[in-house]
């Protein structure tokens, strides 16, 4: 999994606890850290672009 954080900033691996799949969407909750929102591919990669605070806000924003 990566976080796709800013522009020109180096991508930053983390390690998944929980991965929730819809389509092509997912959130993902990181070992000790927030919600993660991002796109999840055929080959079981991840990158996400959004942070959110809780598992609430992050289905919100789906």
């Amino acid at each position: 999994m990566k976080w796709v954080g800013r522009p020109g900033a180096p991508d930053e691996v983390l390690h998944p606890e929980i991965v929730l799949g819809f389509h092509d969407l997912c959130l993902v909750k990181p070992v000790h850290d927030d919600w993660y929102m991002g796109s999840l591919y055929d080959d079981g990669s991840v990158i996400c672009w959004a942070a959110c605070n809780n598992l609430y806000d992050a289905l919100r924003g789906l």
